[in-house]
């Protein structure tokens, strides 16, 4: 039923004996890291309900034409955007609703559209699927407008939503589905994932994508290096460890660029903490073997309270990120911050 899926079993088992005693639930909610294979999972659950499959791959967002409509929608103005909801699909019955916009939100406008497409009945076969990717970014609006389409569906529809954080989402969503967790993949499973890829690089990218396959397939290790370094910056000088003055090229840098995503860079902050606090605690292994040295000796000048404090400064801004705050001024506010921890 779902040939070359990596990891999760017992998410794909309790699927299987789902749909062979015909007992499907209607709405199900697929939560767990990015690019453990939420989405992925749901079209091949897809192909499975549905007649003539194979149209439901090409909604894949990973493939380079959706990422490019959908980076291309970005430099739409607002009223555009609305006026054209974003979805893909390429299958008649199953339909792919993904963040829409600069700030990647699930909106009202889509919402509306989820609740206006529900009841039209199956095109081919006996069901419609409709996959709500990353629920948790719905806003306010939307995700109550999503309620109205959960709480009473109509018998021929299933919906499959996404999140990485299942309780990022309103209690009364997560209570109307019938929740799988998916976990990342072992480093066993992992390196065998890449070797059936002849993925180049498998080592950094097997220790990179910390157990998640889409992300060991996706990730640009030039872009990530040029974002690390620029978070190193940050962190050395956020612990004293180098003058305000090294920031400031790379502040610049960060507050010139269009396509660079704060998101990204909070990201890659986010791995570079987690290894300080693991050469600190002499513990585990660390993603960023190559820069080994530099990470020790940054290790050697914080405390475990700074790196606490660090994690939940990059919290906050993660939740203000909403807002379509400023990257720099945002970077530049966590350094003076930290500094004076």
């Amino acid at each position: 039923m779902f040939d070359n899926f990596w990891g999760n079993p017992h998410v794909t088992a309790a699927l299987e004996q789902m749909v062979a005693q015909d007992r499907l639930a209607q709405t199900l909610l697929f939560a767990g890291p990015e690019g453990v294979g939420k989405a992925t999972l749901a079209r091949r659950l897809g192909a499975r309900l549905l007649p003539h499959p194979a149209a439901i791959e090409q909604d894949d967002l990973s493939l380079e034409a959706n990422r490019d409509t959908v980076t291309a929608r970005e430099k739409w103005p607002a009223d555009k955007r609305n006026e054209d909801p974003l979805l893909f699909s390429s299958h008649p019955d199953f339909i792919t609703f993904p963040p829409d916009g600069p700030l990647r939100q699930l909106t009202i406008q889509q919402a509306r559209e989820v609740k206006e497409r529900a009841p039209f009945l199956p095109n081919l076969g006996s069901r419609r699927i409709f996959l709500i990717d990353h629920v948790d970014r719905a806003n306010d609006q939307a995700a109550n407008s999503l309620l109205k389409t959960l709480e009473e569906p109509p018998p021929h529809l299933v919906i499959i939503m996404t999140a990485e954080n299942a309780y990022d989402l309103l209690p009364t969503i997560r209570s109307r589905a019938v929740p799988f967790h998916f976990a990342p993949l072992g480093r066993a499973e992992m390196e065998q994932f890449v070797k059936t890829r002849a993925l180049d690089h498998p080592e950094r990218r097997v220790a990179l994508a910390a157990g998640s396959p889409g992300v060991a397939i996706s990730i640009d290790l030039d872009a990530y290096d040029k974002r690390r370094a620029a978070m190193l910056t940050l962190a050395k000088v956020a612990a004293g460890a180098a003058p305000y003055s090294a920031w400031l090229p790379v502040s610049e840098t960060i507050a010139r660029s269009k396509s660079e995503k704060l998101e990204l860079h909070l990201e890659t902050l986010y791995g570079l903490l987690r290894d300080l606090l693991l050469l600190r605690e002499g513990t585990g292994d660390i993603r960023n073997q190559d820069i080994r040295r530099d990470l020790e000796s940054l290790a050697d000048a914080v405390e475990f309270p700074w790196i606490r404090r660090a994690v939940a400064q990059v919290d906050e801004i993660v939740r203000l990120l909403r807002r379509n705050i400023q990257k720099s001024i945002a970077l530049d506010a966590l350094i003076v911050t930290l500094r004076a921890e």
